[in-house]
């Protein structure tokens, strides 16, 4: 058991005000020595289920008023928590990981600022940018997109909005779910690498990649338990990407200075500025350009 009263050297009361606190994703021990301080220090703790953040509070020998704080809270809910930050200081989790993704919590978080309240945030585990890591799926760009819908066309819907990006799109998704998300994408996005990210930070961690169609195979056959994250690869780049670019950038240095032409061929392209410079400066046959 951990005794937050050990974890900082500072003590007292907080100052009155909110503070949005990372909490762990599955693993107990991922709680950072700030957030377990925080939550020691604090006057009580807004919470989307109480019997879950209990656990937590038990693990690290606290004991504090727990406030629900779900899907459910009113404006009047809200109303009176904002109000009661004037006074005290109220710690804001999520059952596990950052608060405000896929959570409720922005609107406490937007009203409090909205009333001139004192808003900090402590990071901590977050299970799409851990899956993301774990996942070896580019990772330069990416967008995190919630959960897919549950009705099928909704589900491709949403899919074929997303199909342009040239990022990998990270998913949350449930264990009954997940072969029909699959499936579809295999369908709308056919010949991405996807990923599936299960369970992070617990016993039976896994990352389970390869074709949308592999994937599904494998858990049609092995069907899926826990929590469950699903990341997409971006689309491919046409083959004559770089003859296109070079053509391209042939022109435009006929009349544009070497890091204009760079800049305008790098967002037609999507192709890396550092690269193009490089050939752009081979064309010219010079070294860089002054500033």
């Amino acid at each position: 058991m951990v005794h937050a009263t050990l974890v900082s050297e500072q003590s007292g009361p907080l100052s009155p005000g909110l503070y949005i606190v990372a909490t762990p994703i599955g693993n107990l021990g991922d709680i950072t020595m700030r957030a377990a301080d925080t939550l020691a220090r604090c006057d009580a703790i807004a919470c989307e289920d109480t019997r879950v953040t209990q656990k937590l509070i038990r693990h690290l020998d606290i004991s504090k008023p727990l406030w629900r704080h779900d899907d459910h809270a009113s404006a009047k809910d809200r109303e009176h928590m904002v109000e009661a930050m004037r006074g005290k200081a109220i710690a804001l989790v999520s059952d596990a990981g950052m608060p405000l993704v896929s959570d409720p919590g922005y609107r406490l978080v937007k009203d409090a600022r909205a009333a001139d309240i004192p808003v900090t945030v402590l990071p901590g585990a977050n299970a799409p940018l851990a899956a993301l890591a774990l996942s070896g799926l580019p990772n330069d760009r990416f967008l995190f997109a919630g959960f897919l819908p549950p009705k099928d066309k909704a589900r491709r819907d949403v899919l074929e909005e997303l199909a342009g990006l040239r990022s990998t799109l990270i998913f949350f998704e449930t264990a009954p779910r997940l072969t029909k998300s699959l499936a579809a994408i295999a369908e709308v996005l056919p010949g991405r690498e996807v990923a599936v990210a299960r369970e992070i930070t617990k016993l039976y961690e896994e990352c389970r990649s390869g074709s949308a169609e592999e994937v599904l195979a494998h858990y049609e056959a092995h069907p899926p338990r826990g929590e469950i994250v699903l990341l997409v690869g971006p689309p491919a780049e046409a083959e004559s990407s770089e003859a296109d670019a070079e053509a391209m950038l042939v022109e435009l240095l006929k009349t544009e200075k070497a890091s204009k032409a760079v800049a305008q061929v790098a967002k037609a392209t999507g192709m890396d500025r550092k690269a193009l410079y490089a050939r752009a400066m081979e064309l010219k046959g010079q070294g860089p350009e002054n500033p």
